[in-house]
């Protein structure tokens, strides 16, 4: 049962925010939206690349035909963060529009509580205020961690309250970063996509507009893969990078049943009204298996062998480039095929962005720190992206090693709160983050560090105070 009434409260919100009253025409043909959410796929792991001026950008192992696809028929970002470099914050922040830091951590559960007859502004939701006609589904996982179901938050249909466990086949702690699972549905990828189809299948049969995420289990251990995918990158001569073959067949399989989805855009007639969009929920782990936790913030040049995100330094569990820096693919009408944007986006700009497409022309609520980049994606990836902050920032809920970062325009600071330090990067001529310029240009990096600051007072000054406190 549903719990909260989102499309009157969604229209109430929106109204107040503008400040008057709101009136978006009704499109003759609203588009259609699928998302497709991988998980722990690093930025170098497509077979494409993400940047074609970056050989090192593309694995030199897995194949990813179907994302290769996707980016031949639509615009690649090379500048694409995940909003954390953690699964269950970067959902959060995709479906709020708002950055994790706002939304916080442990308080996340009381403060989105939809029994509590609060307004929540989310992408389903924005859509059915623009057309009541929508309809949402999410298959596969969700994993807020915070006793919400999809349909409490705008989803019509959805696989439930599921976490990592509704993907894994009884691997325990001890061996999960070594065993291998052989199934003809890896990591579910399979039925999720089919659960998928049908819902779309249902939807154009009805003359239904509809918004479809697809949140796969892939590819986060534990490893499942096809037998026969296992035996291909068995016998396929190993990349420095990349070489594990279970891990390249969990992905190859994954990538399949999205070849599944764009066939199926195809065969349903809905191509020219359809948006696609792929992106990892964050960076890949930055070893098989990962380092000790207090090896994930060394320099690259400690380790003895390239790290799987490489070009990009560490992984997922740090905000370093290796962390949040991710693929992001977006195909659709007006998108110029075969296209590239080198714009900084982020998870939380997804909700204004699919708002601007399904024909929303007021003003959102200021507590978004999302804006729409849907210009981008009908001028070649030319413009900017206009939030209410000029600048990206990020926040590790961690007791061990607490950070943040803030990104403006070329530069890149990070804060580690219990040592104080400060680290400086100049990401165009520093995409590895090997040359910390604080010393270098102390004058920029307080600069960030009192925009930072100054953020998380506004956002959640409560979280400030703990971070000040170490």
């Amino acid at each position: 049962m549903k719990r909260v009434r989102f499309v009157f409260l969604l229209l109430l919100l929106l109204c107040t925010a503008a400040g008057s009253s709101i009136s978006t025409p009704k499109q003759a043909n609203p588009p259609n939206f699928i998302f497709i959410l991988t998980d722990d796929q690093g930025w170098s792991s497509t077979s494409i690349g993400m940047d074609d001026r970056i050989p090192a950008s593309k694995s030199d192992f897995f194949e990813t035909p179907s994302m290769d696809r996707l980016a031949r028929e639509g615009m690649r970002f090379t500048n694409a963060y995940a909003p954390a470099a953690i699964c269950s914050p970067t959902r959060r922040s995709i479906l709020f529009g708002q950055t994790p830091a706002r939304l916080g951590d442990e308080t996340f559960p009381d403060t989105h509580d939809p029994r509590s007859n609060l307004p929540l502004l989310t992408i389903p939701a924005v859509l059915k205020s623009i057309d009541p006609g929508y309809r949402a589904a999410h298959f596969g996982k969700w994993d807020l961690r915070a006793d919400i179901f999809p349909e409490d938050l705008g989803f019509d249909e959805s696989d439930g309250d599921t976490g990592n466990a509704h993907g894994n086949l009884m691997t325990g702690k001890d061996d999960k970063w070594e065993a291998v699972f052989l199934t003809n549905d890896p990591k579910r990828s399979a039925s999720i996509t089919r659960r998928g189809i049908n819902f779309m299948e249902r939807q154009v049969r009805a003359g239904n507009p509809f918004f479809l995420q697809l949140s796969h289990y892939a590819a986060h251990v534990d490893m499942q893969t096809r037998e026969a995918t296992l035996e291909k990158y068995r016998n396929k001569p190993k990349g420095t990078k990349h070489h594990h073959p279970a891990w390249a067949g969990m992905l190859e399989d994954m990538d399949a049943t999205i070849g599944q989805v764009l066939d199926k855009v195809a065969s349903l007639g809905i191509s020219e009204n359809t948006y696609i969009l792929l992106m990892a929920d964050n960076g890949s782990v930055e070893m098989l298996p990962p380092v000790p936790s207090r090896q994930k913030l060394q320099h690259p040049d400690s380790f003895d062998r390239p790290l799987r995100n490489a070009p990009l330094r560490a992984g997922k569990w740090t905000l370093y480039e290796g962390g949040i820096r991710v693929p992001f693919i977006v195909k659709g009408p007006g998108v110029p095929a075969g296209s590239t944007c080198r714009e900084s986006v982020g998870g939380w700009d997804i909700l204004p962005t699919l708002a601007t497409l399904a024909g929303y022309r007021g003003q959102l609520p200021d507590n978004l720190d999302g804006g729409s980049f849907a210009g981008l994606l009908q001028s070649e990836g030319i413009g900017e992206v206009r939030r209410t902050n000029d600048f990206l920032v990020f926040h590790r809920y961690s007791d061990g090693y607490p950070h943040s970062a803030l990104i403006q325009g070329d530069y890149k600071l990070i804060r580690f709160w219990k040592t104080g330090n400060l680290e400086l990067y100049h990401l165009p001529t520093d995409l590895g983050e090997t040359n910390d310029l604080n010393a270098a240009q102390p004058g920029k990096a307080e600069e960030l560090d009192k925009k930072l600051h100054a953020y998380l007072q506004e956002v959640n000054p409560q979280l400030l105070k703990k971070l000040t406190a170490y």
